[in-house]
């Protein structure tokens, strides 16, 4: 059940959300209506609510900085304390196994909901206004081509590449200051698998190791005591900027049929396809399971950032949804690297959107390259400088659509990928709650030989 204390916060953190919104739309209103108090022209008073939004914005900025500290820390000890909390090394087979096996799957899953929704409803085939699209083409689009230089020469090896060299680094002191997680992950499995071969000599340090992840977990929860206050700022800021820049509104108008298919995939994934699967291993209610990680949805919606969010969804996964300390130690960090569902359903409606509104038929060999590609580059996202560019540039170029043509969906893409972090978030929580199973139980030790079953007819 979740803590009183844990339900006035996140009315407090959705009132918030809803004031930040209604803010952001009624005080661009209001200026250009000259209702703002003070004489000065228009241009005028423009600038000055700019100043306004940047400076609510500092202090989203300086909450997200909050955040954002805690995840290399929260990282390195929490694998480490899972991995130490397992005893045995050799036990971290089977939920690794399960983990990468459930975070591959449901990411293709995505993908090919995004195709099925993006071929079926043909938003870029939907009425358009020609002349403001290529306009919006024109004016952005050779920035775009010349960022996709390498991506054209390069193509999916890039990806490939760094897929592999994502796991590995010369410095890890670099790499941490980077936050470049996933070599910190590999970094501390070893580590921590070393430490529980070496017995007593290091007991001081395993129990330093799990003092300081219960330091830093305990330094979440101060945080978010001013959560709602960091939330205001974050969305009022952002948003404000976009409707007193007058464009944004009409750019959501231009492709409002590709904006609805994203988020109906996103919608039916989040609520569809992910609850579906957590039914069928735990058997348990999956909307439940949805209240219970509420505040770590809503703070992704906030910051748009798996990373950011994940020291909340840690602590929502553990503290309310009863996942054990194990299972979200190990799963969660790695998640909020390379699991990306929303972000691989995304690339695959974008790069359809383009092929339909420039009259392109895609075969039935492009759209599974799109599938192949859009998964890669959704997992290799993270070790890409401009991630979301430079992956989205892969898909198109690897079915050869111009790359100038993403210039039509990046100017809502702030907006959408607010959404897609909720499902990014979503699918690693889900997969912990699932992998959880796998983990011997929490007290006694199994004898051995036993291990969980993971198999949906041996739930009870």
């Amino acid at each position: 059940m979740t803590s009183p204390g844990g339900q006035r916060l996140t009315r407090w953190i959705i009132i918030a959300i809803l004031l930040a919104i209604a803010v952001s739309i009624f005080i661009p209103v209001l200026g250009r209506a000259g209702l703002v108090p003070g004489t000065a022209p228009y241009a005028e008073r423009t600038e000055t609510l700019q100043g306004l939004f940047h400076w609510i914005g500092l202090g989203g900025e300086i909450f997200l900085r909050l955040l954002k500290m805690m995840v290399v820390p929260l990282v390195l000890f929490s694998v480490m304390s899972g991995i130490l909390g397992m005893g045995d090394v050799r036990k971290l087979g089977r939920p690794g196994a399960w983990t990468l096996c459930l975070y591959l799957s449901t990411t293709i899953l995505a993908v090919v909901l995004g195709q099925v929704l993006v071929n079926t409803i043909q938003p870029g085939r939907t009425e358009i206004d020609r002349t403001q699209a290529e306009a919006l083409v024109a004016e952005r689009g050779a920035e775009l081509e010349q960022k996709g230089v390498e991506v054209r020469e390069e193509g999916i090896g890039l990806v490939l590449r760094k897929l592999a060299l994502m796991l590995f680094t010369d410095n890890l002191i670099a790499s941490a200051a980077h936050t470049e997680l996933l070599p910190l992950i590999l970094f501390s499995i070893v580590f921590a698998g070393l430490l529980t071969t070496l017995g007593q000599r290091v007991e001081t340090l395993v129990k330093c190791i799990s003092q300081a992840n219960d330091a830093v977990m305990a330094f979440v929860l101060l945080v978010m005591r001013i959560a709602p206050v960091g939330i205001f700022c974050l969305v009022a800021g952002r948003f404000g900027l976009e409707m007193l820049g007058g464009q944004f509104v009409e750019t959501l108008r231009l492709v409002a049929w590709y904006s609805w298919t994203v988020l109906i995939g996103l919608v039916l994934h989040g609520l569809g396809t992910l609850p579906l699967i957590l039914w069928a291993f735990t058997r348990q209610n999956p909307y439940r399971f949805v209240g219970q990680m509420i505040q770590a949805l809503l703070l992704a919606f906030s910051t748009g950032s798996s990373s950011a969010t994940l020291p909340v969804t840690m602590e929502c996964t553990v503290d309310r949804a009863k996942v054990s300390r194990k299972a979200a130690d190990l799963v969660l960090p790695l998640g909020a690297t390379v699991n990306m569902d929303g972000t691989a359903l995304y690339e695959a409606v974008a790069a359809i959107f383009i092929a339909q509104y420039l009259g392109w038929d895609l075969s039935l060999t492009q759209q599974l390259i799109i599938t192949l590609t859009a998964t890669l580059a959704a997992i290799g996202a993270a070790s890409i400088p401009e991630a979301g560019l430079i992956t989205m540039l892969i898909v198109l170029n690897a079915v050869g659509l111009p790359l100038k043509y993403q210039a039509l969906i990046i100017p809502v893409d702030w907006l959408l990928d607010r959404f897609r972090t909720m499902v990014n978030v979503f699918g690693d929580a889900c997969v912990a709650k699932i992998v959880d199973r796998t983990f011997p139980p929490e007290g006694p030790m199994p004898h051995a030989g036993e291990t969980a079953d993971l198999t949906p007819a041996s739930v009870t």
